[in-house]
């Protein structure tokens, strides 16, 4: 019977008493030996296995459970026992489902002390995380073509439990009543816990919220949480998590009203679904990667199905060696091997490359789109010009126009300067004798990107003065800065192009009139707001937001790119109206209102949240792989007017352009719900390739993966590319490489053809061409096979695999099976200098030649200088020192008119190695002398390329037969 090898180092190590240092002492997530619930098979004396097989429920009120956890628990005590006095340390969290370990706050020389501990694993400093809908629904299609498939919006996600790590919530928002719904039953799959609110002694659920528990142990232990600022409890004093929750899950149907004026109803992708919150990140700080961690660890011991995590690291961990293994992405693999399907916000650091916080293949990584809605506002000026910017907002009366005033004009006294007047944030610095009745000209300043600074509180001041409007006008930008229309419930515009607001401030200058010292006579400018509370639709729809962030991934700290493609999907993340906290304080625009409209990729994550728990409802057994997978392979990359997706970017200047968006930034593509439903194929994978992947990621070590996984590496895919995903990345192409991928059907029998469409800097070829699947969970394998022909950086293209039912093709729809291809710029030229045996690269397997190889004509016919098409040729791969131990090949005459030939080789018939007799070869001039070409048939709707003939270096050092960019020179032998 096997033991956990950390009891025994319990029986020999010395009491340390370390004092704790209350100044220094921060939150370290220690990581311990011996597998955690979801992954123990056994072996400890008096403890059954717990394991569960990939994608299996974990029951967690079994007694074999919960007495291994507390087993587990007591080990932790046992160690910080042994190590440390009493109150020289706090254990702040044990984790024991997903990941063995707990976090605890103690002093840098005690972590040292526990670094060095016998059992001990690891032990990593805490980390900070950050916070990374009533038209929506409708762009999506969810109204007419998905809710009616599960019986109506009233039916859609039912029974379905997402679970949100976030800002906590605001339960008495109507997004989230029962007063006008069907009741919601008990559900007994959820183990979950609902905390009493402090202050009305009830608690926070409903029946829609089915769980309500907050975390904050590791903020209270670091000193920055504050009780009241930051509500000890799972309410929402922020308005992100609300926001988040109620685009996933809130209710159908929600009127939104602000200042008087209805912008539209509201509704979740899956209304009927429940809501559990897990409140982990607060209003000052963002949060603690070990509460983070430890609301993880109970959402999935509570049976949450779906995960949303609008909430990511502040850069990549610098204290691991890659971004995938590390206490945050383990966590996660662990939960999606309990079955969970797990959504994050990809990031905002867009629209620069490298820019995504979210890394590893078991989570499905989104950005953020902006769809076709768009408020747009426009300034009429006296001299007739008219200014473009951003307003939610009336207008002024029609055919009217009004005088404008400045801020820094209007003031009290010259005291007034040392409060920002132009901010137009205080209105007791302001002469309101002045301002009435006019148009008040504010400075958008760097108050306004802090926070410090709110357009609510400029239309609040130009109102408490009688003003009849406001303008904002941005003066200067930096790359990044994100402007989002703001309801007002008076006439105001803000003018975010910076050259425009100096047609105005040229105009305004020109027209007021000034005494010696600088102080207005007459104020002579005039202008009229104009209407912008209708949204204008466009077609152009959906592109990539300014704002998200972009691939390629990363492996590690030092930026290496990574062989696997994110972000994975792309949604609707930009002006997305949902239910927010009247205390929230996450946007000053929004303080005490209970609706906002703000942009991000913490918006678009929760729409996939939303949709994947439609999909599960659908296919309730599928694993959090074939989810992503039937999200990833339906998805768009073509917009309303179908033509390529366009990225918002940054031109040479600060202003905003357009650029055909890649894979690097929408992933896949654009979610299409509808679509995802019936996805035909789905790439399915386990923890096992999981593991595959993380053990054939070069830079990992074994050791390392199996400390975090409890693991070893007994199960390789070869390469991290064979990973099974919907899509390839292959970040260093050299040479050859074959990239193997495995497909299930989902539907009834059918055919797929598959297509490759490649740069010409890219040779691929897929074998086989096609595939016919039966009914069920028929499973088949294709491979394809990529070659770098230049040493050019190639563009970005797709391998698609088309379905085929007789003579209806899905209504004419093309799915994107293998979405992206992405090959990164390290191409090698001349001989192919790649380590494997990449078919049908290899010509010729089973000889070997040397350096000194000669290639001959040997038959009769040929004359020198000709050829003859009229019989089969024989042609001679020999040594130049012998001649007796050659390969020789006779190719037959194919197509006299175009001069194909196919090949036998001792008389057998049929193309040597993997070929068949629908490939072909071809004799070409070649400097002074002739060339022999490979022509692969993939398939009859595929372009041909023929690839020159030459050596093959393979990874044992033998030369082969193969395609190659330096071919042979054929010369004739008399």
């Amino acid at each position: 019977m096997r033991t956990m090898g950390m009891g025994l180092a319990f029986a020999i190590v010395m009491l340390l008493g370390v004092s704790i240092d209350k100044v220094n002492a921060e939150i370290f997530i220690v990581t311990v030996e011996g597998e955690p619930v979801v992954s123990y098979r056994g072996g400890v004396q008096g403890f059954e296995a717990t394991a569960v097989e990939s994608d299996e429920e974990l029951d967690v009120t079994s007694e074999v459970v919960t007495s291994y956890a507390r087993h587990l628990e007591n080990k932790h005590d046992m160690l910080l026992a042994t190590l440390f006095d009493p109150g020289s340390y706090k254990k702040v969290y044990s984790y024991r489902h997903l990941i063995n370990g707990f976090a605890v706050h103690v002093a840098p020389e005690q972590a040292e002390i526990l670094r060095q501990a016998p059992g001990v694993i690891s032990v990593e400093r805490d980390w900070k995380v950050r916070r990374l809908t009533t038209h929506t629904p409708q762009f999506l299609g969810l109204p007419t073509g998905v809710w009616p498939t599960g019986g109506g919006f009233d039916r859609a996600g039912e029974d379905i439990v997402i679970g949100f790590v976030d800002s906590g919530i605001h339960p008495f928002h109507p997004s989230f009543s029962t007063r006008n719904t069907e009741p919601y039953g008990p559900l007994p799959k959820y183990r979950g816990k609902c905390e009493v609110n402090p202050e009305t002694k009830r608690d926070f659920c409903n029946g829609k919220i089915i769980g309500a528990q907050h975390f904050a142990e590791a903020a209270k232990a670091s000193g920055q949480f504050n009780p009241e600022m930051d509500l000890d409890s799972p309410l929402d004093g922020d308005g992100h998590g609300s926001h988040t929750a109620s685009i996933a899950a809130g209710n159908n149907g929600i009127e939104v009203r602000m200042n008087g004026f209805e912008f539209g109803r509201a509704s979740g992708m899956a209304p009927r679904a429940r809501i559990a919150v897990y409140k982990a990140l607060y209003r000052l700080f963002g949060g603690f990667v070990a509460d983070v961690v430890a609301a993880i660890d109970q959402a999935v011991h509570d049976g949450v199905d779906i995960l949303n995590l609008s909430v990511g690291p502040n850069s990549p961990p610098a204290t691991t060696k890659t971004t995938f293994l590390n206490p945050f992405d383990a966590t996660l693999l662990s939960a999606v091997k309990a079955g969970v399907f797990v959504v994050q916000a990809a990031g905002n650091g867009g629209p620069f490359p490298k820019t995504l916080l979210s890394y590893s293949p078991w989570i499905a990584t989104v950005a953020a789109a902006v769809d076709d809605r768009r408020y747009k506002n426009h300034l009429t000026l006296g001299n007739g010009k008219i200014l473009a910017g951003l307003g939610l907002s009336p207008a002024t009366h029609a055919n009217q126009t009004f005088t404008m005033v400045a801020a820094n004009d209007v003031l009290l006294d010259s005291s007034a300067g040392k409060f920002s007047p132009s901010d137009c944030q205080r209105p007791e610095v302001l002469n309101k004798h002045l301002v009435e009745g006019n148009i008040l000209l504010c400075g958008y300043s760097f108050n306004f990107v802090i926070g410090t600074a709110s357009i609510k509180k400029v239309a609040e001041t130009a109102k408490s003065l009688g003003a009849v409007g406001f303008v904002l006008a941005v003066e200067n930008v930096s790359p990044g800065t994100k402007f989002d229309p703001v309801p007002v419930g008076i006439p105001g515009i803000l003018i975010t192009d910076v050259s425009k607001s100096e047609e105005l401030i040229d105009y305004y200058n020109i027209s007021t009139s000034r005494d010696w010292t600088g102080r207005v006579k007459s104020f002579k400018s005039i202008g009229s707001i104009g209407f912008g509370l209708e949204p204008i639709l466009h077609k152009s729809a959906p592109q990539v937001a300014l704002f998200s962030s972009r691939g390629p991934n990363i492996k590690d700290y030092s930026f290496e790119d990574a062989d696997i493609l994110k972000p994975d999907i792309l949604a609707p993340g930009s002006l997305i109206w949902a239910a927010w906290s009247p205390n929230g304080t996450d946007e000053a625009n929004y303080v005490g209102e209970e609706f906002a409209m703000i942009s991000g990729t913490s918006m678009a994550a929760p729409h996939i949240a939303g949709i994947a728990a439609l999909v599960k409802q659908k296919h309730p057994h599928w694993s959090p792989a074939a989810i992503k997978s039937a999200l990833m392979t339906t998805s768009t990359t073509l917009d309303r007017a179908e033509k390529p997706l366009q990225a918002q970017q940054y031109s040479g200047s600060e202003t905003m352009t357009f650029v055909q968006a890649t894979p690097f930034d929408y992933g896949s593509g654009h979610v299409n719900p509808r679509a995802a439903l019936d996805p035909g194929l789905v790439f399915d994978a386990g923890y096992q390739d999981y593991l595959g992947f993380l053990c054939t990621t070069p830079g990992i070590d074994a050791g390392e993966i199996r400390n975090y996984t409890h693991s070893p590496c007994n199960y390789t895919i070869g390469r991290p590319a064979n990973f099974n995903s919907p899509s390839i990345t292959i970040s260093r192409l050299v040479g050859t490489q074959t990239v193997t991928r495995i497909v299930t059907n989902v539907a009834e029998e059918e055919t797929y053809v598959i297509q490759a469409k490649m740069a010409p800097e890219i040779a691929i070829e897929t074998n086989p061409p096609a595939m016919t699947l039966r009914p069920g969970a028929s499973v088949f394998q294709t491979n394809l096979c990529f070659s770098a022909a230049t040493s050019k950086p190639p563009a970005v293209r797709d391998v698609a695999g088309r379905e085929l039912r007789g003579a209806d093709i899905r209504g004419g729809i093309s799915y994107y099976i293998l979405p992206a291809i992405i090959v990164g710029p390290d191409l090698a030229g001349g001989v192919s200098k790649s380590n494997d045996t990449c078919p049908p690269q290899v010509i010729q397997e089973n000889n070997e030649f040397n350096d000194g190889i000669k290639v001959y004509f040997t038959n009769t016919d040929m004359k020198k200088g000709v050829i003859r098409t009229s019989s089969d040729i024989n042609i001679r791969f020999a040594d130049a020192t012998s001649c007796s131990t050659s390969l020789v090949w006779r190719l037959h005459e194919l197509d006299a008119l175009t001069g194909k030939y196919y090949v036998s080789v001792g008389g057998v018939l049929g193309n040597p190695g993997p070929q068949t007799v629908s490939n072909w070869f071809k004799i070409e001039k070649y400097k002074l002398a002739y060339k022999l070409r490979f022509c692969p048939s993939v398939c009859k709707f595929c372009k041909v390329i023929c690839r020159d003939i030459g050596i093959f270096k393979d990874k044992n050092g033998k030369r082969r037969l193969a395609l190659s960019d330096v071919p042979f020179e054929v010369v004739f032998k008399t």
